[in-house]
């Protein structure tokens, strides 16, 4: 999660709960032993007794005014207390798309829809539609899961169910995860809530929920609903999670729970029950919610055996996966039918000397962006259609559309990820506003097509391409297909308000050129419609770090900065990325060997 608080890594001292930890997973005395000496030798340790270091920089937190929160509806960063949760849903529903919202109108806020098959049951605004414990980050917290358990175990002994229109999973990161739930009988009541594990890994934190129920996705369809996920994942950025669900909270495991029984993120838990007990009473957050001493007694349950138990048995754990035949040979095999692994045209037409580097003409704008547009705008990683282009794709050749899998499971495919390139379905091209989802205006001729099918047609005609974009361009995971795709579309520069540090890496490493705007100066401001004529000016082999270059839109000429921030960045654009640059490299220091 570094990546949202603007950092590459996060440091952490190694204390005595560091070797508490690997204890009690499991690992050798021997090696726990070793560990404390190595860090204490090298300084990493830290005690009551350690000197604070010398910071450039520290913040105080006051750890007695913090409040039990979520994230959301549309970014990991927007926090959101729990107990402003209601007024700020109202806000959310009726703010402008630039400010995180959903632009929604009065007359539309009271939409109500009857779900079939379910008796006196209404879908709304708010309808909490997944409840999901998932994530490897959170699931990894033995003090979080117990909880989340003990508070379903209390909601069941007060008679409270989940709402019937909620799809509930439970997805741990690990196998122990299970073994300590079930050793505390926590599982049970999570049964009973309908947190049934449903596998171990990426679940729904990385879009892989599965379809919601057919009476679901109508009512939301007959009612344009906002409804929402709340799950206890990394990331919740727009068209991630579910492509019918447009908010998505992230929240504790115990909170998910919480959730799933009230069924709608339009709640007040300081004030208004959960639901009503079997004895007829308000049951209140408050009632259920686990202590410390009662999560401190759980967790004496979990022991080192669980964890060599499981270390033990990992190689067994997945018979087909054992099953499969793996080629042998120094060069893999390619299967030019498989519809997974493809051999990727990054070194197509590559020749062993560099071009000049020129300037960039006769370019057009593919996609013209507003501010905070993520990788997974650019790069999703989720779920598809069959109408989607990888759908046809796949259609085309043969993949029925219950075997599409995702995005991310078909990374190994460039065919696939290609199309997947800004096809992101809550994807917002200010080239076509009517629209949402990866289309695009074709410049001059004004149809509006695919984002990849547009890319096919400048191909065609030798068009260079360009994106245009707004603050904080290529913000959350640091998907590399993010780059590999932008530069497979024939896309030659990003010009952006601001970037994204490791997106920005990516593009200089794909041979894409990102441009920034000067200080208080962005597509809007400049007035660029995105539908003239561009030029990138001043590009010549004698490119130096941050100098400024020139963007001609039309007859306008705009002065921006030109991001390749290091002379071994130079290097890589010359060469046309880090690839390109790695192999000539190879190839040059070994070419009496090839020759002979």
């Amino acid at each position: 999660m570094a990546p949202e608080y603007g950092a590459t890594i996060g440091f952490f001292p190694v204390d005595e709960e560091t070797l508490t930890y690997l204890r009690c997973t499991g690992r050798p005395e021997s090696l726990v032993q070793r560990v404390e000496r190595y860090c204490k030798t090298q300084g990493l340790f830290r005690s009551s007794e350690t000197p604070d270091p010398v910071f450039s920089d520290s913040l105080e937190l006051d750890l007695s005014k913090v409040e039990p929160s979520l994230a959301g509806p549309k970014r990991p960063q927007d926090r959101v207390r729990l107990s402003l949760m209601k007024p700020t849903w109202k806000k959310t529903l009726r703010s402008n798309r630039s400010d995180g919202g959903f632009e929604l109108s009065a007359e539309k806020l009271e939409t109500a829809i009857p779900l079939e098959g379910i008796a006196s049951e209404k879908l709304t605004h708010g309808s909490v539609v997944i409840a999901a414990i998932t994530s490897c980050t959170n699931t990894s917290n033995p003090s979080v899961m117990l909880a989340a358990g003990l508070l379903a175990k209390k909601a069941v002994g007060k008679g409270l169910k989940r709402k019937p229109w909620v799809k509930t999973s439970l997805g741990p990161g690990s196998r122990v995860v299970s073994d300590y739930l079930k050793a505390s009988l926590l599982d049970e009541p999570l049964d009973a809530l309908g947190f049934h594990t449903v596998g171990f890994g990426c679940t729904t934190c990385i879009g892989n929920s599965g379809p919601l129920p057919e009476n679901i996705v109508n009512a939301i369809n007959d009612g344009d609903l906002i409804v929402a996920s709340v799950l206890s994942g990394n990331r919740n950025f727009e068209g991630r999670i579910n492509q019918h669900v447009k908010a998505n909270y992230l929240a504790s495991p115990p909170l998910v729970v919480a959730y799933a029984i009230v069924g709608n993120v339009n709640h007040d838990f300081n004030n208004d029950p959960l639901g009503f007990g079997d004895n007829g009473q308000p049951v209140y957050l408050k009632d259920i919610w686990p202590s410390d001493e009662e999560i401190n007694n759980a967790e004496k349950i979990i022991s080192s055996e669980m964890y060599l138990k499981e270390y033990e048995s990992a190689d067994l754990s997945s018979p087909m996966w054992n099953a499969i035949e793996a080629p042998a040979g120094e060069v893999f095999q390619w299967n030019k039918f498989s519809t997974y692994i493809q051999n990727p045209p990054f070194f197509k037409n590559m020749e062993l000397e560099t071009n000049p580097v020129k300037n960039i003409t006769g370019a057009r704008v593919l996609a013209k962006l507003d501010d905070s547009v993520t990788t997974d705008h650019i790069s999703p990683a989720g779920a598809f259609s069959k109408d989607s282009p990888a759908g046809k794709y796949l259609l085309e050749n043969g993949t029925p559309i219950n075997d599409f899998n995702s995005y991310g499971s078909r990374r190994g495919n460039d065919r696939v990820m290609t199309r997947g390139t800004f096809a992101n379905i809550r994807l917002r091209n200010e080239l076509v506003p009517e629209n949402e989802g990866g289309f695009t205006k074709l410049i001059p001729s004004g149809k509006i097509t695919s984002i990849y099918e547009a890319s096919l047609k400048y191909m065609e005609t030798k068009t260079p391409l360009i994106i245009l974009a707004g603050e904080e361009y290529g913000t959350g995971s640091s998907r590399d297909w993010a780059a590999k795709g932008t530069s497979l579309l024939g896309v030659k520069a990003v010009v952006a308000a601001s970037f994204e540090r490791i997106h920005r890496s990516n593009l200089v490493g794909m041979g894409v050129l990102p441009l920034q705007f000067k200080e208080n100066q962005t597509h809007k401001s400049l007035g660029l419609s995105g539908e003239e004529e561009y030029a990138v000016l001043g590009l010549n082999d004698n490119l130096l770090p941050g100098q400024d270059l020139i963007l001609q839109a039309g007859d306008q000429k705009i002065p921006v900065t030109c991001r390749l921030d290091t002379h071994v960045e130079i290097e890589y654009y010359k060469n046309g990325g880090i690839l390109h640059t790695v192999l000539r490299k190879f190839m040059r220091e070994n070419k009496q060997d090839m020759i002979n």
